[in-house]
């Protein structure tokens, strides 16, 4: 296993159903799984899914994990605004949260944020539209993730995105690069 990684991320992806956010936490999973780390996935979604909200809590650390849920995040990425509101004041000090600002027009203002969080905002869905790679906000919002936690190795992201994208779909493989790159390059 590498040495040049975050070895403990406590992860929450949240936003409207339809965003990928648990396409992406099943990447960020996967990257776990490669390394041999322990891991924990756990979606969730309201009925109607698709607009509803959805989340994901990703688990990866080196040693056994006692829980799927999480109520301390090392991390967030948050697509809408109600999901800044409901995870952002949970985030631990020195953790970070990604915005997706396209959605989230007011960010952290008015959110009970802990000193000492690493809060980066940009407007992702707005850059995947503009890029050709509508629908790859997530994959954005993940690549800014890595570049900021480093929650495990360039080599390993690249092989779990690659295996998290289905056979049928290959053609989408090219794509989720060119946005996990644009995300890394913010």
């Amino acid at each position: 296993m590498a040495e040049d990684f975050n070895h403990e991320l406590l992860c929450v992806l949240s936003g409207f159903g339809g965003q990928g956010l648990l396409f992406a936490g099943k990447v960020m999973a996967n990257t776990g799984l490669l390394d041999g780390r322990h891991v924990s996935w756990m979606p969730s979604y309201g009925p109607e899914m698709r607009g509803g909200t959805a989340n994901c809590s990703v688990s990866l650390s080196d040693e056994a994990i006692g829980t799927p849920f999480i109520t301390k995040p090392t991390a967030v990425i948050a697509m809408n605004q109600p999901s800044v509101e409901k995870f952002g004041p949970g985030v631990q000090p020195g953790g970070t949260i990604i915005i997706d600002t396209t959605l989230a027009l007011s960010g952290t203002e008015g959110v009970d944020i802990a000193d000492g969080v690493n809060v980066v905002a940009f407007k992702a869905t707005e850059m995947a539209e503009e890029a050709g790679l509508k629908g790859l906000a997530n994959i954005i919002c993940l690549g800014k993730l890595w570049a900021e936690t480093h929650f495990c190795s360039r080599e390993t992201l690249d092989a779990a995105l690659a295996k998290c994208v289905p056979p049928k779909k290959q053609h989408l493989l090219e794509p989720n690069r060119k946005a996990l790159q644009m995300g890394i390059d913010l």
